[in-house]
């Protein structure tokens, strides 16, 4: 795994999101800063847990002009299922081919109960309207994802 580290140039993309329309990293960062987060299946209670975090600051996320885009290998159906039981209010994009998180290089050996297999690992990248990654962030919980995010919003 090469992780993408802080003034990188963020790789472009454009995917399908859980409404099954195209959403391009290009557009999104016309409007303002992007965090791209990265999280291994929808619906698990770790990702829950997360994306809650994330919905439940959009007002705090908009004050600093900031797009979530929610990045997993998941297909766009249970995109869709996932963002309807959880109400979410930020775009969810499938990476079936997990293209994207190896360009981030987030996609990698991972080991769970003694298995070790490949997935994603849980990052989140906050790139500026420049394109470059301004922060990553690889040391968090789950639950308190979103209040290290706009911690650093703060400071930027």
């Amino acid at each position: 795994m090469n992780t993408l580290t802080l003034g990188d140039l963020a790789p472009q993309f454009t995917l399908q999101n859980q409404f099954d329309q195209s959403v391009s990293l290009t557009e999104a960062l016309k409007t303002g800063p992007v965090l791209v987060y990265f999280y291994p299946k929808a619906s698990t209670p770790g990702c829950t847990v997360q994306a809650h975090g994330l919905r439940d600051s959009k007002d705090q996320l908009a004050n600093h002009n900031v797009t979530v885009l929610g990045l997993s290998p998941d297909p766009v159906a249970k995109l869709l299922k996932f963002n309807d039981k959880q109400e979410l209010n930020f775009a969810l994009l499938s990476d079936e081919d997990h293209a994207v998180a190896d360009a981030f290089g987030v996609w990698g050996e991972k080991q769970f109960m003694g298995k070790i297999y490949d997935g994603i690992h849980r990052l989140s990248f906050l790139i500026g309207q420049d394109g470059k990654i301004v922060h990553v962030f690889d040391k968090f919980k789950t639950k308190n994802h979103h209040e290290v995010v706009l911690s650093v919003l703060e400071t930027l």
